[in-house]
């Protein structure tokens, strides 16, 4: 199936989602109004590797709902969201009303992010887990960075392995590759009521549609724009249970492990990268 109106179906499906996710005891939004300190889960897991942030002006590419992004403020950067569901960026809006966080947010798919900000203005792109899966090329992704950043100014982006990401659900006994490990010019195309936290009520907007992304196609493609390649990490957890039957809590709060030899696969990883100078 061509993944040409690709942008109405997902958009359709993360409004959807906002309202659901606002709820949840998975994001539990009314930890970081009661909590300035708070961070996120998935923020707290990239501190080690992203360190400090303070004084940049940076960037958090696909934020959904904001609780990342908040979590960047709160650790000194000038944050800017950006996200293409305008029921998301409502949501991120008013939680950083609500704990007086000045973020700035706007309204774009991913490929139009340097005609909507501005090329060059920023020395952090962050970008966290299950973003870059929602994008068809991750090429345009890779020159969407780098136009972004100043000379200097680094990527940091953790997100699912397309290790991971090809393993199919319908499995409880084993790990069975069901899907495309490599970029492929058709869509993954799903049909799901369900999201990935505890939610109050089916979702409506049930399509969707995803493409993987090998890690050396990452790679090459951050390398073809201009970027150096500082940093390439593979982690045994990721922050969702994203193979109920197969994986458990870890020791890392909102992580996730496979149950039984947990070396198998790498189930996320983290690139960080520089643009180079001209």
């Amino acid at each position: 199936m061509s993944g040409g109106d690709y942008l109405a179906v997902n958009r359709a499906n993360w409004d959807d989602r906002a309202g659901v996710h606002a709820t949840s005891h998975g994001y539990d939004l009314q930890r970081y109004r009661d909590d300035p300190a708070a961070l996120s889960h998935v923020v707290r897991f990239d501190l080690p590797l992203l360190g400090d942030v303070a004084g940049l002006d940076a960037v958090h590419l696909q934020c959904h709902i904001g609780t990342d992004t908040l979590s960047l403020a709160r650790l000194g950067a000038r944050m800017t969201g950006l996200d293409l569901s305008p029921a998301s960026l409502s949501v991120a809006r008013e939680l950083a009303a609500d704990t007086g966080a000045d973020i700035r947010y706007v309204e774009s798919e991913v490929y139009g992010a340097v005609d909507v900000l501005g090329a060059g203005r920023f020395d952090l792109v962050y970008t966290g887990v299950g973003a870059i899966c929602w994008l068809p090329s991750i090429d345009r992704w890779a020159a969407t960075v780098a136009g972004l950043l100043r000379p200097g100014g680094r990527l940091f982006v953790r997100d699912a392995h397309p290790a991971l990401l090809a393993v199919g659900e319908d499995h409880p006994e084993r790990l069975q590759l069901d899907y495309a490990y490599f970029e492929t010019p058709d869509p993954m195309v799903w049909d799901d009521e369900l999201t990935y936290v505890d939610a109050d009520r089916p979702l409506t907007a049930t399509r969707s549609m995803e493409w993987n992304h090998g890690i050396g196609e990452i790679v090459t493609a951050l390398l073809a724009h201009g970027m150096e390649l500082t940093a390439l990490v593979e982690h045994r957890t990721v922050p969702w249970l994203a193979l109920p039957d197969l994986m458990e809590p870890a020791e890392l709060d909102g992580e996730c492990r496979l149950r039984e030899h947990p070396d198998r696969i790498p189930l996320t990883f983290t690139i960080q990268a520089v643009r180079r100078a001209g």
